[in-house]
C-alpha cells in the first residue's frame, strides 16, 4: 500500500471512529463531555486566552482570504482555459482531504458535545411536551421579572458595563452559578471581543465560539443590554454546551446568578422574547396582549433594537441564516435557527422542577 493510501485510510478509520463514538449519548457525555472535553478546553484556553486579541478571528479571517483567493485562481484558470480532468480530480481529492481533518479536528476539540446528554440531564429536568398553557405561564413569569429588573435599573441609575467589566462581571456569575451548580465550573477564562463585530452587524451573529481556539468572542457593538446574556451564552458553549438551546440555559443559570440588574435584565429579556415567539407560533393574540405589557422602558429598548437591525439589513443576512441553520441541523438541531428559541422548553422544565425562574 502506498504512502498516500495509507494516509487516506487512517483518516476515513478515524473518521468513522468518531462517527460510531457519537452515535451513543451516554458514551459522549460520560467519556468525552465529562471526561477529556473538560481538559481540552482548558488547555485550549490557557494557551490563548492570556492574548488580548483574538486567535480564532485572525484565524476564520486568514481562512476567508485563502478561500477567496483560491476561487479567484480558479476562475483565472476557468477563463483561460487551462482547468483539465486531471487537475479537477486533484482539487476535489484536497477538498475532502481538508473537510475530513476539520471534521476530525472540530469533533475531538468541541463538536462531540453536539451527541451528549447535557444540561436537562445533569439537572434531572423531565423534558416532554409542553401545552400552550404552560407557554403562557412562561410568558407572564418571564415578564414580571423583565419589568421589574428594568425599573430597578431605572430607579439606580445603573450604568453598563465596559467590555473588560463585562467579562469580569460574567466570570463572577458563573462562579456563584457553580455554588449551586458544580457543572458549570469555569476556570481558566478567555472572553475577547470580536474584531469582526461590524461583519457581525450585517450577518446576524453577536458573539461566536472558536473550538479550535477555545475562545468566546462577543460581538461589542451591538446595543449594550444584549451583552451580558449573550457573553453567558458563549461561555456555555465553551463548558460544553454545544447546541443554542443548551448555551441559552447555561447562559440563564449564570446570568441570572449573578447579583447585577443589568445581567438579570439582559437574560429575561432574551428569555421573554423567545418564549414570546414560542406563543406567537400557537396564540399569536395571547403573545401580542404580553408584549404590550411590557414597561415603556423596556420597548424603547426593543425600539433601538430593531432600529439597529433595520441600519444593518442586507440580502446577504438571510442566505448566511440559511446556511447556519443548515449547519445547526446537520448537528442535532432539527430546527435549525429557531433552535435558539427551544431554550423555552428548559425554563418550563425548570420552572415545574424548582418553582422559580
Amino acid at each position: 500500500m502506498s504512502k498516500k493510501k495509507y494516509k487516506w485510510l487512517v483518516l476515513l478509520t478515524v473518521v468513522t471512529a468518531i462517527k460510531l463514538f457519537s452515535l451513543d449519548k451516554d458514551r459522549v457525555e460520560q467519556y468525552y463531555s465529562n471526561g477529556i472535553y473538560p481538559g481540552i478546553s482548558t488547555t485550549l484556553r490557557f494557551l490563548f486566552g492570556w492574548l488580548p486579541f483574538s486567535i480564532g478571528d485572525i484565524a476564520y479571517g486568514l481562512a476567508v482570504c485563502w478561500l477567496l483567493w483560491k476561487l479567484f485562481s480558479f476562475t483565472r484558470m476557468a477563463v483561460k482555459r487551462r482547468i483539465t480532468r486531471a487537475y479537477l480530480w486533484q482539487g476535489v481529492q484536497k477538498m475532502v482531504w481538508i473537510a475530513m481533518v476539520i471534521y476530525v479536528c472540530f469533533n475531538v476539540l468541541w463538536g462531540l458535545n453536539y451527541n451528549r446528554r447535557g444540561i436537562a440531564s445533569q439537572l434531572g429536568l423531565v423534558m416532554g411536551k409542553y401545552d400552550t398553557a404552560d407557554v403562557k405561564s412562561i410568558n407572564a413569569l418571564l415578564l414580571e421579572k423583565v419589568n421589574t429588573c428594568r425599573t430597578a435599573l431605572a430607579t439606580s441609575n445603573a450604568a453598563y458595563p465596559s467590555n473588560k467589566q463585562l467579562f469580569e462581571k460574567v466570570t463572577e456569575a458563573y462562579a456563584v452559578a457553580k455554588l449551586k451548580y458544580p457543572f458549570l465550573s469555569y476556570e481558566v477564562v478567555s472572553q475577547k471581543p470580536s474584531i469582526w463585530g461590524w461583519l457581525g452587524n450585517y450577518t446576524g451573529f453577536t458573539g461566536y465560539y472558536n473550538p479550535f481556539s477555545g475562545e468566546a468572542q462577543v460581538n461589542t457593538t451591538v446595543p449594550r443590554f444584549l451583552l451580558p446574556f449573550t457573553s453567558c451564552h458563549e461561555v456555555g458553549h465553551q463548558l460544553g454546551y454545544a447546541k443554542e438551546n443548551e448555551a441559552n440555559f447555561a447562559g440563564y443559570l449564570s446570568a441570572s446568578s449573578s447579583p447585577d440588574t443589568v445581567f438579570k435584565y439582559s437574560v429575561y429579556l432574551d428569555l421573554f422574547l423567545y418564549a414570546n415567539r414560542n406563543l406567537g407560533w400557537v396564540d399569536s393574540a395571547a403573545a401580542k396582549q404580553y408584549r404590550e405589557q411590557l414597561s415603556p422602558a423596556v420597548k424603547s429598548d426593543l425600539e433601538e433594537w430593531r432600529r439597529f437591525n433595520r441600519r444593518h439589513r442586507n440580502p446577504v443576512e438571510p442566505v448566511i441564516r440559511w446556511f447556519y441553520g443548515m449547519y445547526l441541523r446537520s448537528n442535532e438541531q432539527p430546527q435549525g435557527i429557531f433552535s435558539y428559541d427551544a431554550v423555552t422548553a428548559f425554563m418550563i422544565a425548570y420552572y415545574k422542577k424548582f418553582g422559580e425562574v
